[in-house]
């Protein structure tokens, strides 16, 4: 495959360059790609961050990676829809939430994993459930909150293993 673009979308109140983001960051840079994170802070609504991410991609010639967490796994599975993508890595996605425009996802990528925690109080593990089976993705559940409270180390290995399985 060449070289892919990939991409990070953040959480509602997250920073674009958190601990999950920089352990993907540097899992992203053993593979070979650069992890391009959009700072969507100005903006709490999430079709708004879709829309923007969509803009920012653009037409891109080589193949797009999508990587969020929370409202930004939500923006990378929206925006997914709208263009072409090899991969989805998606972290407790705010999927079939109240107040997000998209409930039903059309268009996906073959490749899509997602890694949520049981004790997520934010989100219901069971909105990846119920995604994971309609979609036939890969569904990870750790014991972990909604932050994925220290995990980082084991997200990034899961994202390093997503990166070769795509980029093989």
């Amino acid at each position: 495959m060449q070289k892919a673009h990939l991409y990070w979308s953040h959480g509602m109140d997250a920073a674009p360059w958190g601990a999950k983001s920089k352990a993907m960051a540097a899992a992203a840079q053993e593979a070979g790609l650069t992890l391009d994170a959009l700072d969507y802070r100005d903006t709490t609504d999430p079709d708004e961050r879709t829309a923007r991410l969509v803009k920012h991609i653009g037409q891109k010639q080589s193949p797009v990676i999508l990587a969020g967490s929370s409202m930004g796994g939500y923006v990378s599975a929206a925006a997914a829809g709208e263009i072409r993508v090899a991969g989805l890595f998606l972290i407790a996605p705010a999927l079939y939430l109240p107040g997000y425009e998209k409930h039903m996802f059309f268009n996906l990528p073959e490749q899509i994993e997602i890694v949520h925690g049981w004790n997520d109080d934010v989100v219901p593990v069971d909105n990846s459930v119920r995604f994971a089976k309609l979609h036939k993705a890969t569904l990870h559940i750790l014991p972990a909150d909604h932050r994925m409270t220290g995990m980082a180390g084991q997200v990034a290995s899961l994202f390093t293993q997503f990166l070769q399985g795509i980029l093989a």
